[in-house]
């Protein structure tokens, strides 16, 4: 059943402010409620004056917390487990605890700062977070740090999405662009230094400071806000925010992720079975729910673009086999190799390195030669990397046993995140393009945390297996092939379903199932071939692309508001109103 068609005169549903951290929801001086005592009001702020840095500034610091956080704990896992005396279960719970509610909830983070504030509520995740943080970092148990590892993801929620609709509201047009490349590239330098960081902070004060690092950055970070940024919201955000949908992903996600998890120490008990089944009848009512609700959170007509659907099984497939690569991989350097905190997390830096070095050309090249090529090769070298993971053992030398792996991984992340996130953007409306990367993004995150449940299931991995090298190597070794076929999977079906020529040509827009268009100048319906307001007149058409060309997806893809191509039939001229869809008002007729 089809959700119904959208009126155009009804107010942006939930699911168009979840979009709101992207373009979607980009505040003008003219819609904005309030005004920043530093000045530039919401929607002129240049990159180049003081006003616009300081939004740079606290933009980056608050989301980088977040970035910085997902690769941190990975290298810290070993200790925590044996401070805490825990098992295997316990590792994986604290790495899930966080991305189960950071998936669950992050397409509503920007719905909430539309309706209440994007400074506003961009602040309260950083306190959150830093709350969060801080209690991780005191906690007693693994019960206790489960536990705020599960609010910290309710922090990353607010934050993370918050940080880009800050940009997106306070900068210029012409300058939002630079603005959020910006933030892109220094959001993948704190990824690419969270192991090295987290090492040296394991192997020096100890991990409890991987944690309390957060709450020197919030303290910076929040004053500066409240001082520079400009507060603003959607004066049309009405309506009901999507929490029925919320939840229901959430409770299903965390009851399939129980029984995962507590499956090899349980077997097939009732306590690992009614989980199980719980879950998937959940995950059925999710899907029913946002069918029918009029204003879904994950409105699921998006998936009516066969393109937009196929690049998602895509990213299914290969962050699944990243979630459980980076996960079993620090363990096995420190474990099996010998390698300490410090020297595990620094052997990870070349894959991140090397996407923050070149991601900007593998983008280019596939906006050149097309996304199906790069999205086939690259999965196919990065299994190639992981099967390479298998020579590292004890005593294994990094020169010639870890690097090569890492080089041959690190280059098959540079071949498909770029086009990945331009393939995603166009293949759906551009007035959806945020909405599109917010789904693609949580469905990643999803993807990572049901693997790092199931991989250690799967490779028959014992609750007390990461305290063993010879037990822990042999586990990995049977681990890493099933991370390779995922990726495989995801070649076959890049080859397969994805169209070469989906960033040169339009968008197939025509087959986005009930997604209504935007409104033209005559408040009907955009034509669905993308020739209405979009390309007045001459059949020109206008076309998404990414906003930024700095890729670092070691988590999950970059969010990405993404940006229209100017009309290919005509001089580019800058875009007064650069809102689509809903939110624009209507255009003058064209000449």
């Amino acid at each position: 059943m089809s959700d119904p068609p959208r009126d155009p005169e009804r107010p942006a549903t939930s699911a168009e402010p979840a979009a709101s951290a992207h373009p979607e929801t980009s505040a003008h001086p003219e819609t904005s409620a309030e005004h920043a005592t530093s000045g530039g009001g919401p929607g002129t702020l240049s990159l180049g004056a003081g006003p616009g840095r300081w939004v740079l500034f606290v933009a980056v610091l608050g989301s980088g917390m977040a970035m910085l956080d997902s690769t941190v704990v990975n290298v810290a896992l070993p200790r925590i487990g044996r401070d805490l005396d825990a098992g295997m279960a316990v590792l994986q719970w604290t790495v899930n605890a966080y991305m189960l509610t950071l998936a669950g909830l992050i397409l509503l983070g920007g719905a909430l700062g539309d309706r209440y504030g994007r400074r506003r509520v961009f602040v309260v995740g950083v306190v959150w977070f830093a709350a969060a943080s801080l209690l991780c970092g005191l906690a007693p148990s693994s019960e206790v740090l489960i536990a705020a590892r599960a609010l910290q993801g309710i922090g990353g929620a607010l934050l993370t999405p918050g940080s880009l609709a800050l940009l997106q509201a306070t900068f210029a047009p012409d300058q939002r662009a630079r603005a959020v490349g910006a933030w892109s590239g220094l959001g993948g330098v704190a990824s690419a230094v969270g192991p090295f960081i987290g090492g040296w902070l394991v192997d020096g004060p100890g991990w409890r400071w991987v944690f309390l690092l957060n709450i020197p950055l919030a303290a910076l970070c929040v004053p500066v806000a409240l001082r520079h940024v400009p507060e603003s919201r959607d004066p049309a955000a009405r309506g009901r925010f999507d929490a029925t949908g919320a939840a229901l992903a959430a409770l299903a996600l965390g009851a399939v992720t129980y029984a995962l998890i507590a499956a090899p120490d349980r077997g097939a008990s009732p306590g690992v079975l009614v989980p199980a089944a719980v879950g998937l009848v959940l995950g059925a009512v999710f899907l029913r729910w946002e069918r029918r609700t009029a204003e879904p959170m994950m409105p699921l007509a998006i998936f009516g673009s066969r393109q937009f659907s196929a690049v998602n099984a895509v990213t299914v497939c290969v962050y699944a086999a990243f979630g459980g690569f980076f996960f079993l991989s620090v363990l096995q350097l420190q474990t099996v190799a010998g390698y300490s905190a410090l020297q595990a997390g620094t052997a990870l830096l070349p894959t991140t390195v090397l996407m923050l070095l070149l991601s900007a050309r593998s983008g280019e090249l596939g906006q050149r030669i097309g996304p199906r090529v790069p999205l086939t090769v690259g999965p196919l070298l990065c299994a190639a990397g992981m099967l390479l993971m298998m020579r590292v053992g004890p005593g294994a030398v990094y020169v010639t046993d870890v690097l090569p792996a890492l080089v041959v991984l690190g280059c098959g992340m540079v071949a498909l995140v770029a086009p990945l996130t331009a393939t995603v953007l166009a293949s759906v409306d551009v007035a959806r393009a945020g909405l599109a990367s917010g789904i693609n993004n949580a469905a990643a995150r999803a993807a990572g945390l049901v693997a790092v449940a199931a991989l250690p299931l799967l490779a028959g991995m014992g609750p007390e297996a990461y305290r063993s090298a010879d037990e822990f190597a042999a586990t990995f070794r049977r681990a890493m092939p099933l991370c390779a076929g995922l990726l495989v999977c995801a070649a076959a079906l890049a080859w397969a379903t994805v169209r070469a020529d989906v960033l040169r040509d339009v968008r197939d827009v025509g087959d986005v199932g009930d997604v209504p268009p935007a409104p033209d100048a005559s408040g009907a319906p955009e034509a669905r071939d993308g020739k209405g307001a979009g390309a007045e007149g001459g059949g020109g058409e206008r076309r998404c692309r990414p906003e930024s060309t700095y890729h670092c997806g070691i988590a999950a893809p970059p969010l990405d508001p993404g940006n229209a191509d100017p009309d290919p039939n005509r001089n580019p001229t800058p875009d007064p109103d650069p809102r689509p869809g809903p939110e624009r008002p209507p255009a003058p007729p064209s000449p």
